[in-house]
């Protein structure tokens, strides 16, 4: 693909999303929910105590582990309290709405034919249930380039493991090869050449992280609370970060420019 900028920062060939807290704000959901639960308790989960969970499902027992070793006191169980925790957040999932700059940005890649996929964590039931009522508008446009955190190729592999994104790249028909980019043998240097030509969106750390462990370029969009978590690590290696994607500048990575008759989206 020819650079659509003199000084563009990458020449993109193909772009990856994370979905929850990136392109809808299904955080928010798991976020409300939690605190519903536990403040029945007289608790509420801190941005701390969010930040260093584990990965969201298809790692939900740890993830639940961790979060009520902080509140050792209260009378629910593990099963209880996934049990729960899942029902309410059914309820919520048809109701999450794209974030700022997400319908602009899809939408304008899709009409370009660059090639893009979601690689998310959530289990593949959770994304049907978050998508549905979101497919003429947005999901519908990455067809069937989608990756999930409880699909087989990913089990045991999930953030910030790089499989989700390998996993992603393949489905778009891009030869990456396995594991780890710094495993790469010198035989396969045309498959780590490859992989620079990706880009990864994401707005959790251990996304960041598996975006880098690819080896390809990342954006990270944190939410400003989960930042703040974080004042002395710096940007975890991300190549860039933007408070959301309207901030996104397309020709800056060798992708077109926004077209004039794409309007904003009104958020």
């Amino acid at each position: 693909m020819a650079s659509n900028a003199v000084n563009a920062k990458a020449d993109i060939a193909y772009v990856l999303f994370d979905m929850d807290g990136l392109m809808i704000n299904s955080e928010d959901v798991y976020t409300e929910v939690t605190n519903k639960i536990l403040g029945r308790y007289g608790h509420e989960m801190t941005w701390e105590i969010k930040s260093g969970s584990p990965s969201p499902p298809p790692a939900e027992r740890p993830a639940t582990e961790y979060l009520l070793s902080f509140y050792p006191g209260i009378p629910i169980s593990v099963d209880d309290y996934i049990t729960e925790r899942r029902a309410l957040q059914d309820l919520s999932w048809p109701h999450v709405q794209p974030l700022p700059g997400t319908l602009r940005l899809v939408t304008h890649l899709a009409k370009h034919k660059i090639p893009i996929a979601v690689a998310t964590g959530s289990q593949r039931r959770n994304y049907d249930l978050k998508t549905a009522h979101l497919k003429d508008s947005l999901f519908g446009l990455f067809g069937e380039n989608v990756i999930c955190g409880d699909d087989e190729e990913l089990r045991g592999k999930g953030k910030p493991m790089p499989d989700v994104f390998l996993v992603a790249a393949k489905k778009l028909g891009v030869d990456v090869g396995e594991g780890d980019v710094e495993n790469l043998s010198e035989s396969e240097e045309v498959r780590r050449r490859e992989r620079t030509k990706g880009l990864v969106f994401e707005d959790a750390v251990n996304g960041v992280q598996a975006g880098r462990r690819a080896g390809m370029k990342v954006i990270w969009v944190p939410d400003p609370r989960l930042k703040a978590q974080f004042p002395d690590e710096g940007n975890f290696g991300a190549d860039e970060v933007l408070e959301t994607l309207e901030e996104f500048r397309p020709e800056e990575w060798g992708l077109p420019p926004y077209d004039d008759d794409i309007a904003l989206e009104k958020q």
